[in-house]
């Protein structure tokens, strides 16, 4: 019977800098006073196995370290011939065998120790002692067969086991980390089917030198089948802790799983006044059978101010600035106030817009207050609240206006709200359509889920988001008019460690009640730019009017498609190709040509997100467009 014992590759070496042109260590220099040696292991090619019995060797470890006479490096080697059959037998080498030499004397027992001594001495103040690990590893032993039973010798339920955690493949070496690993998941296994203390009692491997194979059985205590109960929130002091309660969407008897802890998790993180979140599991079972849960957070420093820049080749610099209270009132209120500043630099249709009466300097600017009150009276219901003012200046439209929303929130679950509220703003535009002076009042009705892993960069899940906004005339609105938008992304990866990931987009929207003219062109729906279709200028696909300028359309159809590749933990690569444009219809029209480009991307991943660098190409150029032949995007988070 075999002892197995927990061996891993130890770290990929830093980085060096200045180690480019050769990093090789420099030799200690002989010494009078200590016996500096040079250690070389010899005997494998395997960088995995070379890696781990250099962990293990206690010469090579302190080899920078001279033990002061010959008997000292004569213990370390004795250690070594202890240590590393153990390593080999990790890494699967269960017949392996080592021998250290002291220049010619063979480290060998007790025996041996007075002439390896000698040895060494013979080397002092003159040159670094040789010292060689040989290994032979023997053959590669391979898994045969995985076991589990319960503590009475029963087989467990595939539906609780599923046969994927015992079924071997042909040739899996038999190493430790890979029969820990089957274990863990084991575990994994049962605590996701309800059993929080779930444990393995015993790890049984037996070894068969003649097939050169092991077999390995696991036994196994799921202990009680448990749900979660009493959820206590802990550490809040400026924080009304009924409003952390009500972002925990788990109650008391609902089924106990890991996935229900990190769900509440990521819930609770969503809370902005939150700083560090621990979600700790009870010892025991209370009463009920059930798990008591314990949240522990710290509270964030209230306030916040800070500034972005953005720069596109083709929509132009932009910077934002804005300050934020994360707790205005102790209830998890939050206020935050955004000045945003834009400017067209490129301005490729400056001279277009002078010909149509278009008064611009291609300056726009943005000031607005976003004040959210979570859990009304301690129910999952948010009041959201904004107000803006400001001029939207696009490369072909001008528009000012000002106006506000107040709307209450439902959150069904972490992934899934709706809201309604009432809007209203008014303004004017200018576009070559001629000027538009309008007040829009309307309901608006929107549904938003989202169950990704991640806001920046997402490797799996499901974003929808979808509304509706009757602006009626009754209301006081004029135009009366009805927008509708619905945006839909999907993300999945290719392998477990999510390196390859495939995304998509799908984006539609539609204007009916009010001939095109009459639609303010801010409320109109346009194609292009790096949130849409990459290559073209923002906002210009879709119908043209005087002087060839872009009108927008009162429907959109768009389409984005990527390939996400990490070629180091930092470096991705993303191909993409986009599609898209807008429709003078408030249907998309099937004659009419939808726009296409196609483009690679750089991402460098960081702690906080992906930077994204996007050059993209359009496929089809517009007849009197401005679009030039390559666009440059650089902006934090992925796409989409």
């Amino acid at each position: 019977m075999a002892v197995l014992t927990a061996s891993m590759p130890g770290p990929a070496a830093a980085f060096d800098l200045f180690g480019l042109f050769g990093g090789e260590e420099a030799p200690l220099e002989p010494s009078a006073t200590a016996l500096p040696y040079a250690v070389k292991i010899q005997g494998t090619d395997d960088d995995g196995l070379l890696r781990i019995l250099e962990d293990s060797s206690t010469l090579y470890r302190l080899r920078r370290e001279p033990p002061p006479d010959g008997d000292g490096l004569v213990r370390r080697a004795e250690a070594d011939i202890r240590r590393l059959p153990d390593a080999l037998s990790g890494y699967g080498y269960y017949a392996g065998r080592v021998t250290v030499r002291i220049d010619e004397a063979t480290v060998s027992g007790e025996p041996s120790v007075a002439g390896a001594v000698r040895a060494a001495e013979r080397e002092r103040g003159r040159a670094l002692v040789p010292v060689r690990i040989a290994v032979d590893p023997g053959p590669l032993y391979t898994l045969r067969r995985i076991g589990v039973r319960d503590a009475r010798g029963r087989p467990f339920d595939e539906e609780v086991l599923p046969p994927r955690l015992t079924r071997v493949d042909d040739d899996l070496p038999a190493r430790s980390a890979t029969v820990l690993a089957r274990e863990a998941a084991i575990v994994d296994a049962l605590r996701a089917h309800g059993h929080p203390f779930a444990k393995v009692i015993s790890r049984d491997p037996v070894v068969d030198d003649a097939a050169h194979v092991m077999d390995v059985t696991f036994t196994v205590e799921p202990g009680p089948l448990a749900g979660i109960g009493e959820v206590s929130v802990r550490g809040t002091e400026a924080l009304d802790p009924a409003v952390v309660r009500s972002f925990i969407y788990a109650e008391p008897g609902d089924p106990y799983s890991p996935k229900a802890i990190t769900d509440m998790r990521r819930a609770v993180a969503k809370v902005e006044g939150l700083g560090s979140i621990r979600i700790r599991e009870g010892e025991a079972l209370d009463a009920n059978g059930n798990l008591p849960i314990f949240v522990e957070v710290t509270e964030r420093e209230r306030n916040l101010i800070g500034v972005s820049a953005r720069y596109s080749t083709v929509d132009g610099p932009g910077v934002r600035a804005y300050y934020a209270n994360r707790n205005l009132f102790g209830g998890a209120e939050t206020l935050r106030v955004d000045a945003d500043l834009s400017y067209l630099g490129n301005d490729l249709y400056a001279q277009q817009r002078k010909l149509a009466g278009i008064k611009s300097d291609g300056f726009g600017g943005r000031l607005s207050a976003t004040f959210v009150k979570p859990a009304l009276w301690g129910t999952r219901n948010d009041l959201v609240a904004n107000v803006f003012a400001g001029r939207e200046a696009q490369q072909s439209y001008v528009v000012d206006s000002a106006g506000g929303t107040v709307g209450i929130r439902h959150r069904f679950s972490d992934t899934f709200f709706a809201q309604v509220g009432v809007e209203g703003q008014a303004g004017r535009s200018q576009d070559a359509l001629g000027k538009v002076d309008y007040r829009l009042v309307g309901l608006p009705v929107s549904l938003s889920y989202d169950s990704t892993d991640s806001l920046l960069d997402p490797t799996q899940g499901v974003r929808l988001t979808a509304s509706a906004t009757p602006y009626a005339g009754f209301l006081g609105s004029d135009p009366s008019i009805f927008v509708a938008k619905a945006t839909g992304s999907t993300y999945y990866a290719l392998d477990d460690e999510a390196r390859y990931v495939l995304a998509g987009r799908l984006g539609f929207g539609s204007i009916s009640g009010a001939s095109l003219e009459d639609i303010p062109a801010n409320i109109r729906f346009f194609a292009g730019g790096g949130g849409s279709v990459r290559g073209f200028p923002y906002r210009t696909l879709g119908p043209r009017g005087p002087f060839n300028l872009p009108v927008g359309g009162r429907s959109l159809l768009e389409a984005s498609l990527e390939a996400r590749v990490k070629i180091t933990d930092t470096i991705g690569l993303v191909p993409f190709f986009d599609a898209g444009t807008a429709f003078a219809g408030s249907l998309p029209d099937a004659d009419e040509r939808i726009r296409k480009a196609v483009g690679l991307g750089l991402r460098y991943y960081t702690a906080i997100g992906p930077i994204r660098v996007d050059v993209a190409f359009p496929l089809d150029h517009i007849k009197g467009n401005h679009e030039r032949p390559v666009a440059l995007y650089i902006s934090l988070g992925q796409a989409f």
